[in-house]
């Protein structure tokens, strides 16, 4: 493990500036938090992080095959010179139903993407937050930024054309955006969902309780995490 700092920048709406401050942490992460300057009252800041997929059992044995019966042996009359075969009896059959099986059915693991929206939802039912919906155009935003910050090798908020968050998320489509969280170099949901809830910043856009939608994006090539948030 190597001791970096996480970065997070809070635009302060009294001073009309960002101020940017170091929390020291020991971890292979990077994540940052953004503030939307004219969100409404009670928005939080943005920030970002990442995590990691469930175990799921996929075996599901097959029952035994049932014996066979076994046909009866043929007879002979003793009344004509020639033995006759007489047909073999069919095997029994039962209409009981086979026992139901005590393994767990075959699960599809969720996506990525869905298990960041699930635990971000866990975490908002403890503080008493009505669940985030995924919605298409934040996830298109989000998606789009991570692949724009893997190809680039950069990291911020701001694009390297200028570009805001705000900016990004409504030129995707969605009219009211309202916070990002970002991260970097978390392998799965739970790594960067545990770095975005011991940040401050990130954990006040995620319990942000005005929030209504969110969109993420997760890009394997330098793992850059993105959550847009939406009213």
């Amino acid at each position: 493990m190597v001791s970096l700092s996480v970065l997070l920048g809070v635009f302060s709406a009294a001073a009309g500036t960002w101020m940017a401050t170091a929390e020291g942490n020991t971890a292979e992460l990077g994540a940052a938090a953004l503030v939307l300057p004219n969100a409404p009252a009670g928005a939080g800041s943005g920030s970002g992080t990442d995590l990691a997929g469930g175990k799921v059992q996929t075996t599901t044995p097959g029952q035994p095959a049932a014996p066979a019966s076994e046909a009866p042996a043929p007879t002979t009359s003793s009344a004509a010179p020639t033995p006759t075969e007489t047909s073999a009896a069919p095997a029994p059959t039962t209409s009981e139903a086979p026992p139901p099986s005590t393994k767990p059915a075959a699960r599809v693991a969720p996506s990525t993407a869905a298990q960041v929206l699930a635990l971000v939802n866990d975490e908002r039912a403890k503080a008493g937050c009505d669940p985030l919906t995924e919605e298409s155009h934040l996830t298109k935003a989000a998606q789009d930024y991570s692949d724009e910050m893997s190809a680039g090798n950069f990291f911020s908020h701001t694009s390297q054309d200028g570009t805001t968050f705000d900016q990004r998320i409504k030129q995707a489509g969605y009219a009211k955006p309202g916070a990002e969280n970002i991260a970097k170099g978390q392998t799965s949901a739970a790594q960067v969902m545990d770095a975005w809830m011991n940040s401050e910043g990130h954990r006040a856009n995620i319990l942000n309780c005005s929030l209504k939608k969110l969109g993420v994006g997760v890009t394997t090539a330098g793992w850059y995490w993105v959550q847009d948030f939406g009213y």
